[in-house]
């Protein structure tokens, strides 16, 4: 397959943490830098949600689960979090050592700093602002297996035929502009370009097991008061004027 380059994830001590997600490979899950808490992960339909709050900076936790090296592809609003590319699977990410947590923070800027990500509104969104909104409110993760050491040069013709597949997976995994999502964008949130702060990375190199990715984690995120308007944290009820028999027994006055 096609050696892509990649950068190495420092490694970050962490305390015990609950993870988000029940994965095979990698754990996901969304970190609010303003307030040090990982956020709370909602089901709903299928799809996993966190609520964010407008103007707190936040990262996106990686946990390698396997003893072996795995790459990660990192997607915040349809971009790729290195390269600042429309994201696609085969695009540069991070190699995780085994059983490696780190947090990817913001949008890499070089070697040593990043723009932190950060809740903020639609305008606002570093996905806005280059001309992209159509895919604001999600984080991907794509998750590659390393292939084993590499075996005798192939010949022309197998070489031609791993770069077309490289390639259809690029284009399979490019996003779809839809004009209904960029009409329902002025009510979600999205990520900002914040403030450089630092990240140091290098370089390594890894060869992925297959062009297609191993596993995708998909993690929604907006408002709170948008994910209760839709239902997908449980909102209080709506009034319905009184009920002459609500039941229970007489509690006694507050004082």
């Amino acid at each position: 397959m096609k050696l892509v380059a990649t950068l190495f994830a420092p490694l970050l001590l962490t305390g015990c943490v609950s993870l988000a997600t029940a994965s095979a490979l990698v754990d996901v899950s969304v970190i609010d830098r303003s307030t040090g808490e990982r956020l709370d992960v909602y089901r709903h339909r299928g799809r996993l949600y966190v609520a964010g709050i407008p103007g707190n900076r936040y990262a996106v936790s990686l946990h390698n689960k396997s003893g072996a090296r795995v790459l990660t592809v990192v997607s915040v609003d349809g971009i790729n979090a290195i390269s600042g590319q429309t994201a696609a699977a085969a695009q540069s990410g991070y190699v995780l050592s085994p059983w490696q947590t780190t947090q990817v923070s913001g949008w890499r800027k070089s070697m040593d700093e990043v723009a932190a990500f950060y809740f903020t509104s639609i305008d606002d969104s570093y996905a806005a602002r280059t001309d992209r909104p159509q895919h604001v409110g999600v984080i991907g993760v794509a998750v590659f297996r390393e292939a084993e050491p590499p075996r005798p040069m192939p010949s022309i013709n197998e070489s031609e035929r791993s770069r077309a597949a490289d390639q259809a997976g690029a284009s399979a995994a490019a996003p779809i502009r839809s004009e209904s999502l960029n009409k329902q964008a002025e009510s979600k949130i999205g990520t900002g370009h914040g403030e450089r702060i630092d990240a140091p990375t290098r370089y390594t190199d890894f060869r992925r097991a297959s062009s297609t990715p191993a596993e995708v984690i998909t993690i929604y995120y907006d408002s709170r008061a948008n994910l209760m308007a839709q239902g997908i944290i449980g909102a209080l009820p709506r009034y319905a004027g009184p009920n002459p028999f609500p039941g229970g027994f007489a509690p006694d006055p507050r004082y």
